[in-house]
């Protein structure tokens, strides 16, 4: 009867590791963790492209390793937690990849996911998505790609520059502060990434 004990202990134990591999391996398994090859000749569409590779690879490591501490700091009372900052973000990557299909931007919007892992590769996986779709496309056929609003059956058309200046500029601008936030927090971003080059050592 005493050798019960002793293997339940070690189905937990083997439990808990195959868990911790599993939780690795999904992280591993996003896109980002490296910057993709830059385009081999410059055009409009992968410029773009480029311009989405580049707030992909910054969200990755903003969000690499958050803890729950992370995800509920707010600088102020009156601001938005770390979680509310990359569940807006989020709600900026869909308005990304909604222009790369062609997708109209229904009003009000779709909730997002509400558990931060859920949340970080759909995320990952809407700027990956939006980046290929602007990469194959034709060199200078940005206007198909204009943003488009709906509300209640009626849509309303936004030129593709306040795609760069919109929700591309503003994602940027807030994972900037998901990465302050969590310094703020005693959890600052892993130190061993180029930003430049877009590479990050192994831990």
């Amino acid at each position: 009867m005493q050798l019960y004990p002793f293997l339940l202990s070690i189905l937990l134990l083997f439990m808990t590791t195959t868990a911790q591999t599993q939780t690795v391996m999904s992280s591993d398994t996003l896109p980002y963790r490296q910057i993709p090859e830059a385009p081999e000749s410059y055009t409009s569409s992968a410029t773009v492209a480029r311009m989405v590779d580049g707030l992909g690879f910054r969200y990755y490591w903003a969000t690499e390793g958050l803890t729950e501490k992370d995800l509920l700091y707010k600088p102020s009372p009156d601001g938005r937690t770390t979680m509310e900052t990359l569940t807006h973000i989020h709600g900026l990557s869909a308005m990304v990849h909604n222009s790369a299909f062609q997708l109209p931007n229904k009003r009000p919007a779709p909730a997002a996911p509400e558990d931060f892992a859920n949340l970080r590769r759909a995320t990952l996986e809407n700027l990956k998505a939006a980046s290929d779709q602007f990469r194959e496309a034709n060199t200078n056929d940005m206007e198909r790609f204009d943003l488009i609003f709906e509300r209640e059956g009626v849509q309303s058309t936004v030129p593709f520059w306040f795609q760069l200046n919109g929700p591309i500029a503003d994602a940027l601008w807030h994972v900037g502060q998901v990465v302050s936030f969590r310094r703020a927090a005693g959890n600052p971003v892993f130190p061993g990434i180029s930003w430049f080059q877009g590479k990050a050592m192994e831990k």
